[in-house]
Order: C-alpha cells, then structure tokens, then sequence
C-alpha cells in the first residue's frame, strides 16, 4: 500500500475548521459589544495587551491563526477543483505558501508586542 501525505494537509484543516467553527462566534460578540460601547473591564486595551505580552498566549494566537488560515487554504483549493482549475498542484502550493507566510507574519507581529 502506497503512503499518503493525506493526513499531513487534513489534519490542520480538520483542527482549523473546528477551532474557526467555535472561536468565530465568539469574535463576532465581543466585536458588537465593542462597537456598541460596551467593553467589559476585563477586555480593555491594558489588560489585553498584558495578556498578549505572555509568550504562552503568543504560542497559542499563532497556532489558532495557522490553523484558521490552513483551513481556509484547503477550502480555497477544492473550491478552485470544483471550479475547473485542475493545475491542483500550483495551487495548492499557492494558497498554503500563503497560509504560511501569513502565520509567519502572524508570529513576527506577535513578537513585537
């Protein structure tokens, strides 16, 4: 039986998709709460920047943001399938360069903080 890289690009897609499914929802509140005037104490700007300072929060802001930008790439690669672009290798090279290069980018800002 012949080996498969299968399990290498479903795996993050898998983890993306389902971290996206339950952390979107939640950004969407606290974003109207914001732009509605309604900032609980606990998220407000000093408190967040401390909280994002801690190198354990940066480990986990960049594994939700590849995993979330991973999923996108898959979906965008099998959408292009379904569309007729069946240069499948190209593109798939492209859209996860792209999801990698916007994690490192991701991680870069991060480290600014």
């Amino acid at each position: 039986m012949a080996r498969s890289n299968k399990p290498i690009v479903w795996g993050p897609f898998a983890a993306g998709g389902t971290l996206t499914a339950f952390l979107t929802p939640v950004l969407i509140l606290l974003t109207l709460l914001a732009a509605l005037g309604h900032v609980p104490d606990l998220l407000a700007y000093d408190r967040m920047h401390a909280f994002a300072a801690h190198w354990l929060v940066k480990v986990a802001t960049v594994a939700v943001v590849f995993l979330s930008l991973w999923s996108a790439a898959h979906r965008l690669r099998i959408t292009c399938y379904d569309l007729g672009v069946r240069a499948d290798t190209l593109v798939a090279a492209i859209v996860y360069a792209i999801a990698v290069a916007a994690s490192v980018a991701a991680a870069a800002y991060l480290l600014l903080i």
